[in-house]
């Protein structure tokens, strides 16, 4: 497959090379591999340095594979049984006080959870790997199969493992098997004042 993405402007090809496959090959994958590949969304940055990520992880061998499976759509479920792990990515939606504050909410765990989401994904496509984050998820039943407390926001579920070339999809996924595009810069950046 060719990736036909080209970017407008210098960047490091990592930034294009790297999508969201569905198509995983089945394989287990290291501990080290994750661990590394989780150590770089650790290196994110975050307001205050607060670090509101945490990632609750299942290896395709574990015994809790079969619930975190269960925790996705039907549709993901179908392509991310063959991923080597899954992880879920929450955010702590409280900011801790500091002595002086008491604990209030958080305005950025999300946006922040969102920048750790990123470096994972760049680090596992650094390492031969791709990281394919889910939207359709049960976010409710997560948090109570997960043992999630409450004042933690289910974000994303995300699959991690090897593409397979074979192509183990419906016809409808095969189609969507590509890198996709993206908007041009004068879409979605502007000097001075919004005009999108």
């Amino acid at each position: 497959m060719t990736n036909m993405r080209r970017a407008e402007y210098p960047v490091e090809p990592i930034f294009v090379d790297r999508w969201s496959t569905r198509s995983y090959d089945g394989q287990s994958m290291p501990e080290s591999d994750l661990f590394s590949i989780l150590e770089a969304a650790r290196w994110a940055p975050s307001a205050y340095n607060i670090q509101p990520w945490r990632f609750i992880y299942a290896h395709r061998e574990d015994e809790s594979w079969n619930t975190f499976l269960d925790l996705l759509d039907p549709f993901n479920k179908e392509w991310a049984k063959n991923a080597s792990a899954l992880i879920f990515v929450i955010s702590d939606s409280i900011m801790p006080g500091d002595g002086d504050r008491a604990d209030h909410p958080s305005r950025c765990h999300s946006f922040d959870s969102g920048a750790a989401w990123a470096q994972l994904a760049l680090q596992a496509t650094a390492q031969g790997y791709h990281a394919h984050a889910m939207a359709g998820i049960y976010f409710d039943k997560i948090k109570q199969e997960l043992s999630v407390p409450d004042r933690f926001r289910v974000e994303i579920a995300v699959a991690v493992g090897k593409r397979s070339e074979a192509l183990a999809l419906s016809d409808s996924e095969v189609e969507q098997e590509t890198p996709s595009l993206r908007k041009p810069i004068r879409e979605i950046a502007f000097s001075g004042a919004f005009t999108g």
